[in-house]
């Protein structure tokens, strides 16, 4: 379950990024590496100064794969596409065409975050070329889930984070969100 205090650090994250890499272009260049593990490095200053604790992949991963993303993009707000959906959109047929149903297959088959997020690094770039930008705020909280999950090898969040990808692939938004507080108040 995600505290407003979490949710909040993925935004506050996700703003801090945008605005530092519009300012600072040596910054932008180091986290364009962040999502390389060859390189990921040169961004620990700046995630360090974030808070993030470098030393436990499963939180500096998530991170550093979204701050690689906004930086690559030069993203000069957070988008509003979901991952499933901006997938489906990078394709003519959309949630229809073969290429986008063998991508989004092998994002699900995924169970590890290296996995993950070695997948996501040439899928954030397709999803950049065609013009789609993502809500890095979201995709920031699916990372952080997924990681807790694995790290916990809690299969049924892992799996419902995985259903969360496919439905916006298909078109049908999850409202996990809203689902989990009415349970809270029933």
């Amino acid at each position: 379950m995600e505290t407003q205090s979490q949710s909040g650090r993925e935004a506050s994250f996700v703003a801090r990024v945008i605005k530092r890499c519009g300012e600072d272009k040596g910054l932008a260049a180091r986290l364009r590496r962040a999502d390389n593990p060859a390189t990921e490095y040169q961004s620990w200053e700046f995630l360090a100064d974030c808070g993030i604790k470098l030393d436990y992949a499963a939180e500096r991963l998530p991170f550093a794969t979204v701050a690689a993303y906004i930086a690559k993009a030069k993203l000069q707000a957070n988008g509003s596409q979901s991952l499933g959906r901006a997938i489906a959109a990078c394709f003519e047929d959309g949630s229809q065409s073969d290429q986008a149903k063998a991508r989004l297959r092998r994002l699900l088959a995924c169970d590890e975050l290296g996995e993950l997020c070695r997948i996501l690094r040439p899928l954030l770039t397709l999803i950049d070329s065609r013009g789609q930008t993502l809500d890095c705020t979201c995709l920031l909280k699916q990372l952080r889930q997924f990681a807790s999950a694995a790290h916990k090898g809690d299969d049924l969040w892992l799996q419902n984070i995985k259903a969360q990808w496919a439905q916006e692939f298909y078109g049908h938004k999850v409202e996990v969100e809203s689902q989990a507080e009415a349970e809270e108040g029933a």
